[in-house]
Parts: structure tokens; C-alpha cells; sequence
């Protein structure tokens, strides 16, 4: 007892004396192991570049941005919606646009240095028969005229599990239930990217703050890496995205009324927002874009003087809900704060997914590469219809719009739809928005 008690006071007499150097020495360390954390990848993983993204995905719908690093599609796209050869070297249409022949080029090969025939390529689509009469040749044969369907082959395909055509492999996939977390594509044995995938933006900052990831792709707001000056934040104007109100066309004696939509959307000052504005839902690089539809530029004048032809019910009743997300309450806040100059009411909602019952909903939407944007507007679409619009003169042109296969033709149509669709407002389109990469110095 006597030994245990000498050197409990020997060791106690032992720390008072030397504190400040345990202290130190401590602070020490966890400031070592966190430089370690946050800066190690460029020291000890040369070589290996860890990108985070925003988002959940599963093994089957992965972005494009990534498998186009693996493999080819039987055609290409390019940011104007123009289709190009990939691994099919050609192609043509008979019947209409019933029947496409695809003809393999070649020089084409797997990353397993084995040629590409037909037998290879495992495409399947619903009321879509496959035909492969030589080992170099594809038939889709269609039962309705679909005019996109080159743009719809350009997605990535691969011959198994993921091997495909092109510099990069997919080396291991890590998948959590069927949620994908990681995945880590490599060039050489020296060169890998590492792509982790993040359920929230800010998550994803955090991430980058720890030293889980060197970069950032895509993300919407820089703050507060803007001001680091061990970072660099790079930004680009996404045109292949759009930000719009939508109105929900169903909503009866409110924004059912096609003035009440115009009002709403000459209301809104656009300028204020990030981005570079959005007139159409088509991107302004397609070749189908239409740069001459009605702007509704902002005008509280023009919005309060076409509020007289407002019907006395509505203006009784003039209660609006907008939701949005988390990421685009700030400008949600502001189209409120133009609405309520109006004399209306307006509350925020903000929500997590498409709500079932709403006045206006402020979201971000990707652009199809191909002008065809049935699924958003045509009255049958139920389910992606967001706005819940009906329109048989727009119904009419999308349907002629995915049969023509004349692109002059198709052009004419697509101008027309954009032209008759803005001016009916189901949605205010307000910018294409601009996305940030943040990268570690």
C-alpha cells in the first residue's frame, strides 16, 4: 500500500511539475492529426482525387458525369443537343421512325481489349423488339415514331457489371443498403478518382472541411469557401439546368387563371437572382431554343394594371403558398417579397420533395439533351407533369414534336411549343443557375 501510495504522489508531483509541456504537447497532436486529416491526400495519396457530389443514387442510375468516364454510349451529345457517333459508327431510320439500324464501328473495343459485337450490348426497353442480324448490326424496332430515340441511346453502356469503353475502370463501388457511397474509378495504377456522394449540400461541405474530400462538384452555394484562401472555387453557369416557379394549373379560381400566372410572373424581379436568366425550359445552347418568347421582364406596373382584369373571387381570395427546398429558400423569400408588393398574401413552405398540393413550387430541373420534353408538359404525364398543365395545342405539338424526324421540321415545332407555352405560364422560368467547384489548393 505504502508503494502504491509513494508512486501515485511520485507521478502526480511528476505532472504538476511538467503540465505546460503534457499541454502542449497535447494541443500539439490533435492539431497535427487534423493538418494530417485535412491536407495527408496531397502528401501520402498522390496521384488520388477525392470528389464529393450531392446526392443519393443506386447502382442503376448513377450520373451520367461519372459514367462517361467508363464507357461510351451507341451515340454521343453534345451541350447542343447535336447526336454524333460513339461506339456506333452509324445509323438511319425507316418507317417513320418506327425501325432504327444502328451499324458497331469497327475499332471499337471493351476495356478488356476484345472487339464490340452486337451480341455485346444488352439494351431494353419496354414495347422496344431487338433485332441483331449480323454481329456488327442492331434493329430497334418501335411501335410508335420516336424521333429522340439516337439521344436516348447516347447514356453509357456497358458489357458486364461495369465494364466499359473508355480510359477510365470502375475499380470498387462501396453501396450501403442499395444507396451508393463511394466509387473509385482508376486509370493507371498511380491514378484514381474517388467519388463520395453525400445526401445534403451542407453534409457535403462538412466534408471537405474534415478532409474527407479534396473537391466539391457542383454544389449551388460557395459560402464559406469563397473566402479561404487554401481553396479555389470555380463557378460556371449550368445551362443544362433551369429555375422556374411552377404553377399548379389544377388550382381552382387561383393559378388555374392564365392572367393571375402572367401577373405572377411579370411580378417577379429576376435580375436579383445568381445565374443567367432563363427565358424557356429549353437550354439557350440547343439547337431547338427559341430566343424570342415573351421575357416578362420585371414590371410591377404592367403586374398591378393586369390585376384589374382579375375576377373578384380571386382577388377576394388572393392567399398564395409557394414551397421550395432548402437550397432555394432565399430566393423563395424574394418572390415573396415581390408577390406581397402586389397586396398578396404569401406563406413558405419549405419541403424536401414535389408537393402533392400547391400553389407555386420553386425548383431546379435538369434539361433533356434532346428538345423532347413530353413528360413535363403533356397533359397525360401525371406523374411528372409538375405544374399539372393541360393544353391541347401543346399536347399537339410535343406529340408531332417525338414523330418528326426531319430536324428542320422538328426545329419549327419546338419553336412554336416554346413560344405557345411561355406565353400561357404555366411556370415562370427565371435562370439557369450557376454551380460552384471548390477545390482544395
Amino acid at each position: 500500500m505504502r508503494n502504491f501510495r509513494y508512486i501515485f504522489n511520485l507521478i502526480m508531483a511528476f505532472l504538476v511539475r511538467f503540465k505546460w509541456i503534457f499541454l502542449l504537447g497535447t494541443i500539439f497532436g490533435i492539431l497535427f492529426f487534423l493538418s494530417l486529416n485535412v491536407f495527408g491526400s496531397s502528401i501520402f495519396q498522390k496521384g488520388r482525387e477525392r470528389i464529393g457530389m450531392v446526392g443519393r443514387y443506386r447502382l442503376d442510375n448513377l450520373p451520367n458525369s461519372i459514367l462517361e468516364y467508363v464507357s461510351d454510349g451507341l451515340t454521343t451529345i453534345n451541350e447542343n443537343g447535336e447526336i454524333g457517333p460513339a461506339i456506333s459508327s452509324s445509323w438511319e431510320n425507316q418507317d417513320g421512325g418506327k425501325t432504327w439500324i444502328f451499324h458497331i464501328a469497327d475499332d471499337t473495343t471493351w476495356q478488356d481489349g476484345k472487339k464490340i459485337v452486337s451480341n455485346d450490348i444488352q439494351i431494353n426497353f419496354s414495347d422496344v423488339t431487338t433485332e441483331k442480324p449480323d454481329s456488327k448490326t442492331i434493329v430497334f424496332k418501335l411501335q410508335t415514331p420516336f424521333s429522340p430515340f439516337p439521344a436516348v441511346l447516347s447514356k453509357p453502356i456497358f458489357k458486364k457489371g461495369f465494364l466499359g469503353t473508355g480510359e477510365w475502370k470502375v475499380k470498387k463501388v462501396t453501396v450501403s443498403g442499395n444507396i451508393v457511397e463511394q466509387i473509385i474509378l482508376s486509370k493507371s495504377k498511380e491514378k484514381d478518382m474517388i467519388f463520395k456522394f453525400y445526401p445534403t449540400e451542407e453534409r457535403a461541405k462538412l466534408a471537405l472541411k474534415l478532409g474527407e474530400v479534396d473537391k466539391l462538384m457542383d454544389i449551388f452555394n460557395p459560402e464559406p469557401f469563397d473566402t479561404w484562401k487554401t481553396l479555389d472555387v470555380q463557378k460556371k453557369v449550368n445551362y443544362g439546368r433551369f429555375t422556374a416557379v411552377f404553377f399548379n394549373s389544377a388550382k381552382e379560381k387561383i393559378t388555374s387563371d392564365k392572367t393571375l400566372r402572367q401577373v405572377l410572373a411579370y411580378a417577379i424581379n429576376k435580375d436579383v437572382f445568381p445565374g443567367t436568366r432563363a427565358l424557356s425550359p429549353i437550354s439557350p445552347n440547343s439547337w431547338a431554343y427559341n430566343p424570342q418568347v415573351k421575357p416578362y421582364d420585371y414590371d410591377l406596373v404592367k403586374a398591378k394594371d393586369m390585376m384589374k382584369d382579375l375576377s373578384k373571387e380571386i382577388l377576394n381570395n388572393l392567399s398564395l403558398n409557394i414551397a421550395t427546398t432548402p437550397v432555394l429558400l432565399a430566393e423563395a423569400e424574394e418572390i415573396a417579397k415581390n408577390w406581397r408588393d402586389l397586396g398578396i398574401t404569401v406563406n413558405i413552405q419549405v419541403i424536401s420533395s414535389i408537393p402533392e398540393n400547391f400553389d407555386a413550387f420553386l425548383a431546379v430541373l435538369d434539361i433533356p439533351r434532346d428538345p423532347d420534353q413530353y413528360s413535363l408538359w403533356h397533359s397525360s404525364q401525371v406523374a411528372t407533369n409538375i405544374s399539372n398543365y393541360k393544353n391541347p395545342r401543346i399536347d399537339k405539338l410535343l406529340e408531332d414534336g417525338r414523330t418528326v424526324t426531319n430536324e428542320s421540321e422538328r426545329k419549327k415545332i419546338y419553336l412554336d411549343f416554346q413560344r405557345f407555352l411561355v406565353e400561357d405560364s404555366p411556370a415562370a422560368f427565371l435562370y439557369h443557375p450557376t454551380s460552384y467547384t471548390v477545390t482544395r489548393k
